[in-house]
């Protein structure tokens, strides 16, 4: 679905912990570079990978459902195809999040309608970090 960017911005002013699927720090990779904005923008981020045990010096989980508090916003830096999975995981956990964020290059129609009507934002082929800092003022470069 489209969202203005009105209700882009009200959403990110909202978001204050993110869980991030499919976390690396590894240098010059997308998800590093997104990651660590995030945490100089001054969001909680939770890293959510099968095998690492900590991503940017912070615990990281297998699953979305081992994450032990509430999240506001699922980040997804996964292929389309393991998107709808997420999207099943998503709607399980005890405290649903405000938002379902599919990165830049990542659509999923499936995942889109398992999510249609439950109340959460589903945004897709569309950079975090790029549209926090377009949206919000804030320094995509930091």
């Amino acid at each position: 679905m489209l969202y203005s960017d009105k209700e882009l911005a009200a959403l990110l002013e909202q978001v204050k912990t993110i869980a991030i699927v499919g976390a690396k720090d590894k240098p010059g990779q997308p998800v590093d570079m997104v990651g660590r904005y995030l945490i100089k923008a001054g969001f909680t981020i939770i890293p959510v990978h099968p095998k690492r045990t900590s991503v940017w010096g912070i615990p990281a989980y297998p699953s979305l459902a081992d994450v032990p508090k509430p999240i506001d916003l699922v980040n997804l830096f996964r292929a389309a195809e393991a998107c709808p999975a997420h999207a099943q995981e998503t709607l399980l956990l005890p405290n649903r999040p405000r938002c379902f964020w599919m990165q830049s290059g990542i659509n999923s129609a499936q995942a889109r309608q398992t999510l249609d009507g439950c109340g959460i934002f589903v945004v897709e082929d569309r950079c975090l970090m790029v549209e926090h800092a377009r949206l919000l003022k804030g320094d995509a470069n930091a």
